[in-house]
């Protein structure tokens, strides 16, 4: 079977403003999440396999076949400069979907990160390489190759509650992994500011020796 990109790729879509992404790499997920009303939230699940390494970016929606790895390659191939690659893998979490090969390629072309609702593996390499990735564990268990198999770029996924669309602004950190939506984020990026801001001046007034209770008025 021939693989016809036309048909599963899109790869030229609207992608969140660079000048968001730098501003989002400042600021915390939990931060983010909370600031724009509780949103985005993706799986607790995933998380960092690359250690101190933060990622933000617009998302290149990746859709895998379960146990099967030639979507991400393929994606590698198609990826802007910046974008995160998130991948659906249809449930089937227990492949190592990408390991230190990927990680090298995913460096060559100028990933941000990835992002996979999966397992990697070569835990141990990954965070050397420097392209952040953010999966549900490691595990060894290999992938096929089948070209037959359909899967599909740059469409919505869904991740958990999320709808995550193909460049929207995903942000990952120690604590997690979040999505924004390319439309709100500027917006969402503002309320987070402005929240870490109150933040700051919450710790002061507990450090000045007044209680959680006190200061948010706790008190019935």
């Amino acid at each position: 079977m021939i693989f016809d990109a036309t048909r599963t790729t899109t790869a030229d879509f609207p992608r969140i403003a660079p000048e968001l992404v730098t501003r989002a790499r400042a600021l915390p997920t939990a931060t983010l999440h909370e600031a724009g009303g509780k949103i985005g939230f993706l799986p607790s699940a995933i998380g960092p396999i690359t250690q101190g390494l933060a990622m933000a970016g617009p998302a290149l929606t990746v859709q895998s076949p379960g146990g099967d790895n030639l979507w991400l390659h393929r994606a590698l191939e198609v990826a802007r400069p910046g974008d995160v690659m998130i991948v659906h893998t249809g449930g089937a979490f227990d492949f190592g979907y990408w390991g230190e090969i990927m990680s090298t390629a995913a460096r060559a072309c100028g990933l941000a990160g990835l992002v996979i609702d999966g397992c990697v593996r070569d835990g141990a390499l990954l965070t050397g390489v420097g392209v952040p990735v953010f999966a549900r564990g490691l595990s060894i268990r290999g992938t096929g190759k089948d070209f037959g198999a359909t899967g599909w770029i740059g469409a919505p996924l869904l991740m958990g509650t999320v709808v995550v669309q193909p460049g929207d602004l995903i942000v990952g950190d120690a604590d997690g992994v979040v999505c924004l939506p390319r439309t709100q984020a500027e917006q969402v990026l503002d309320a987070s500011v402005a929240r870490e801001a109150a933040e700051q001046g919450q710790i002061q007034r507990l450090e000045a020796g007044e209680t959680t209770m006190e200061i948010f008025g706790f008190h019935r």
